[in-house]
């Protein structure tokens, strides 16, 4: 009996320190002192400077994104961003934990968007600190410091998982072999009464739902649904628990959060991200698109 009541101690006490998808604050301050632990701030650093998590260090979100064939914003290069990484001191056995702002749902698409960068690179110890730094701050129980924090520069090796990153070419194979897109865009977007760029066409990639990127967060702040309540906005979007999936926006930013949910916290594992997005599609004619609303522009 006591031998067996041990060994649940070791496994709850082992459990912690496996890297969810979703970390809570509390989580956090039990394991703070893990060796491994990175905390990853995502503000700017003007921000960062004056007020963050003890211990944690910043980068900026557009050294994650970059310009490709004059497309902005798409995941840069893969040895740029194992010397970005490797930089921060974040190597292949850390557990990064991403903190964003957490003042809305934008600030959790962009710590999205860094998490599926790194499992994009094969690195599977990522979080992302639920309600990000304002949560942390609204318990009133744990401090914050300022200043510049930084870990000694070490070496990070990708292991490129490129189908979890793929092209129009592939997008418009797996719509057509009947994957479903998911627009994370505004309704407006969505229907074609807004455009993009002045080269892209307004409207939705084909057969596309909508299920905008903002109703995943609690009134489009930075703390996530529970798991059963974003089940139900997904059942009331006519979006699939389970399937092939295709998140979508603009540039990839506000895709990447319901890509986090569906990949990540539902588990469907046949959910993709499309980091070029309408961007990218928009602008190639010879892609089909569904415009609902027929405006002139």
């Amino acid at each position: 009996m006591y031998r067996f009541a041990f060994i649940l101690i070791l496994l709850a006490t082992a459990l912690p320190l496996s890297a969810q998808p979703l970390v809570s604050v509390e989580w956090l301050q039990q394991n703070k002192n893990s060796p491994d632990l990175v905390l990853l701030d995502l503000q700017s650093n003007q921000n960062y400077l004056r007020f963050h998590i003890p211990g944690s260090i910043n980068t900026e979100y557009g050294h994650w994104r970059t310009e490709k064939k004059g497309q902005p914003k798409l995941l840069p290069p893969v040895p740029i961003m194992e010397k970005l990484i490797g930089s921060l001191g974040i190597g292949n056995s850390s557990h990064v934990v991403l903190i964003p702002l957490g003042a809305s749902a934008g600030d959790m698409a962009v710590a999205s968007r860094v998490y599926w960068s790194f499992k994009v690179l094969g690195h599977d110890k990522v979080s992302i600190l639920d309600g990000g730094l304002i949560a942390y701050a609204e318990t009133r129980k744990y401090p914050l410091e300022k200043g510049n924090h930084q870990l000694k520069p070490t070496t990070f090796k990708a292991d490129y998982r490129a189908q979890m990153n793929p092209d129009a070419k592939a997008v418009e194979q797996a719509v057509n072999s009947g994957a479903l897109a998911v627009d994370n865009r505004t309704r407006a977007e969505y229907l074609g009464i807004y455009k993009g760029g002045a080269k892209e066409r307004p409207g939705s990639l084909p057969g596309a739902v909508n299920l905008n990127y903002d109703w995943l967060t609690v009134n489009g702040s930075g703390k996530l649904h529970s798991v059963e309540n974003l089940k139900q906005i997904y059942t009331a979007g006519n979006v699939p628990l389970q399937g092939a999936q295709i998140n979508y926006c603009h540039t990839g930013n506000r895709a990447a959060l319901a890509w986090f949910v569906s990949h990540e916290l539902l588990g469907n594992h046949q959910a993709k991200l499309y980091d070029g997005s309408t961007q990218e599609w928009a602008a190639d004619p010879t892609l089909p698109m569904d415009q609902q609303v027929r405006l002139s522009f």
